[in-house]
């Protein structure tokens, strides 16, 4: 699997680069006030308003620093559909961007390599299975489960009724 590599503090993190859509150098964001500190706010991308997810702030509480190699990483992501009437579907692909430090290399390594950490912590679902190579540990992250439930309200378009 070919994977987008970048770091929170000095720690390595890894993105499927399947999801990926595009990696974009940091941007104005517009604020959204009400969102999450992780949140800091959406910005257009070629015609439609992106939510961005500072990955450092989620991660380890401090928000991404401005690094030449710090980028917005355009995501596919599928949201589950939390209402009770589509309690197993999925709602339709959202983009979402992800910033993070040092978005500079990639890894292709296959799939059997990675491994289980061996801890399952509930409040951070996102964090997957762990791979190792020369420079030490690299934790995969499972776009999917990045944000809550109840966080989803925040980035899923409103339906008319």
């Amino acid at each position: 699997m070919l994977m987008l590599l970048f770091y929170v503090g000095d720690d390595r993190y890894a993105l499927d680069s399947r999801r990926v859509v595009e990696v974009v150098p940091i941007v104005t964001l517009k604020k959204f006030h009400s969102a999450p500190e992780y949140i800091p706010g959406l910005f257009n991308y070629r015609g439609h308003l992106v939510p961005v997810i500072d990955l450092c702030q989620m991660i380890q509480g401090t928000p991404a620093r401005a690094y030449l190699s710090t980028r917005i990483v355009l995501v596919n992501c599928q949201l589950p559909d939390t209402s009770e009437a589509n309690s197993h579907s999925l709602h339709s692909p959202l983009i979402l961007g992800l910033m993070a430090e040092r978005v500079t290399e990639t890894l292709d390594k296959p799939e059997t390599e990675f491994v289980s950490p061996g801890i399952k912590v509930d409040t951070i679902p996102y964090l997957g299975e762990m791979i190792a190579d020369d420079r030490g540990m690299i934790q995969f992250v499972r776009v999917e489960h990045l944000l809550p439930e109840s966080q989803t309200t925040y980035l899923l378009p409103q339906q008319e009724e």
